[in-house]
């Protein structure tokens, strides 16, 4: 049986998946959180063996224990202490690889890659670019190489499945010597959901990738969306940062650069006043006072003008990209929806594409509204577009790139 184990690190925590990949099913999840304070927190969870699906399908037992986890390293000693006193033993089946989760790869990361010295002082020297994640995708790499030394590490970057992205899509159109010193650029993100879904799609349809146009929506509290041209990504929401494109949970998406030239004026807010407002204090949350859309949809059902409003903006967005990679694409094949309100809000997939019947787009109410696991179909029988649900599985895809960039 060959496992990998695929990290996604985080400033104050990790979180883990060992993954089979003969069977593409997870052995064991787990999180270790609130490192560098008084009392750290780690969470194993073993799955009982499944009949198929690249999902847990049935839970064995979770474990969770705090204590003092001071840094990563230490994190990952406690993590290695859960496999060998909860299973599955990484003594008898140590993994053949470790996958690493990395934000930004910026313009030189564009495809899984071996992590060499060199390529974590280019993770580092990118964190200007993303300063809030590649520094913590970092340090779990320092710590994941000194746990599992005899191993090839991989990093698997967010931006890498959007460097095919044609010049005109990815300029900005301001001084082109200021962007250039300074790497000004639109990157996108959630690489590699996109990169899952769209292929998972083809794959579901029997179709081949590279004959299919697709736009994918990936719906969660950050959300973005991609136009897919043959397996190639040639247009996404997010830029320079996941800051820019959709209404997200508490991200702003797309505003005139200017409000921020009138509020820094009129109220006399500071860079990082308005970084934070833009970022954690916008999106759902700034117009409805709430980042959970379950939470809107019951306020709207109450009769809550302020959470229809919020409604109304977020789905106004979606269907201006839909609108516009429609356009890009020259049409489109395939429609997919995925992540948490992407998998699980019939109405928001609803009225996301309910003016698209021009292109022939035509969902099925009862489909889209049936609950369901795995990948499905929400269009009509007679609908010239298919429009599909289709989990995502970032640890999956990382797993897969991990084993080929590692040569296994």
């Amino acid at each position: 049986m060959s496992v990998v184990l695929v990290v996604n690190s985080g400033s104050s925590s990790f979180k883990y998946q060992l993954i089979d990949m003969d069977a593409e099913t997870v052995l064991a999840s787990g999180l270790v959180e609130r490192i560098g304070e008084p009392v750290g927190r780690s969470t194993h969870t073993v799955y009982a063996p499944q009949t198929g699906g690249p999902a847990p399908t049935m839970l064995d037992a979770t474990w969770e224990r705090e204590l003092p986890i001071p840094d990563h390293t230490a994190g990952f000693a406690v993590m290695i202490d859960a496999f060998a006193q909860n299973g599955p033993a990484l003594v008898e089946n140590p993994p053949a690889a470790v996958g690493h989760r990395v934000v930004h790869g910026g313009a030189r990361f564009f495809e899984p890659t071996l992590i060499t010295p060199l390529v974590e002082m280019s993770i580092d020297e990118l964190s200007v670019l993303a300063p809030l994640h590649n520094p913590a995708n970092l340090s779990g790499i320092v710590a994941a190489k000194k746990a599992f030394p005899d191993v090839p590490h991989v990093a698997v970057f967010d931006t890498a499945f959007h460097q095919t992205l044609p010049r005109a899509a990815y300029t900005y159109a301001i001084d082109a010597e200021l962007a250039a010193a300074h790497r000004i650029r639109r990157y996108g993100f959630h690489g590699t959901s996109h990169k899952f879904v769209s292929e998972a799609a083809a794959d579901y349809l029997g179709k081949p990738l590279g004959e299919l146009r697709q736009i994918v929506f990936h719906l969660g509290n950050g959300a973005s969306v991609t136009a897919i041209d043959g397996g190639r990504s040639v247009e996404t929401s997010m830029g320079l940062t996941p800051l820019e494109g959709l209404v997200m949970g508490t991200r702003s998406g797309d505003i005139d650069p200017a409000v921020l030239f009138h509020l820094a004026r009129r109220a006399h807010l500071s860079i990082d006043d308005l970084d934070d407002l833009l970022n954690k204090r916008s999106g759902l949350l700034g117009l409805s006072g709430t980042a959970d859309y379950r939470d809107i949809r019951a306020a709207i059902q109450r009769g809550d003008d302020t959470a229809l409003l919020a409604f109304e903006v977020y789905v106004h967005r979606l269907r201006a990209y839909a609108g516009a990679y429609l356009a890009q694409l020259g049409g489109v094949d395939v429609i997919s929806f995925t992540a948490g309100v992407g998998e699980n809000t019939p109405a928001v997939r609803a009225a996301a594409l309910e003016t698209l019947g021009f292109a022939g787009v035509e969902i099925d109410p009862a489909r889209n509204e049936a609950p369901g696991r795995g990948i499905r179909v929400i269009s009509s029988d007679s609908s010239r577009v298919s429009v599909l649900i289709v989990p995502t599985n970032e640890e999956l895809e990382i797993a897969r790139q991990t084993l080929e960039a590692a040569g296994i």
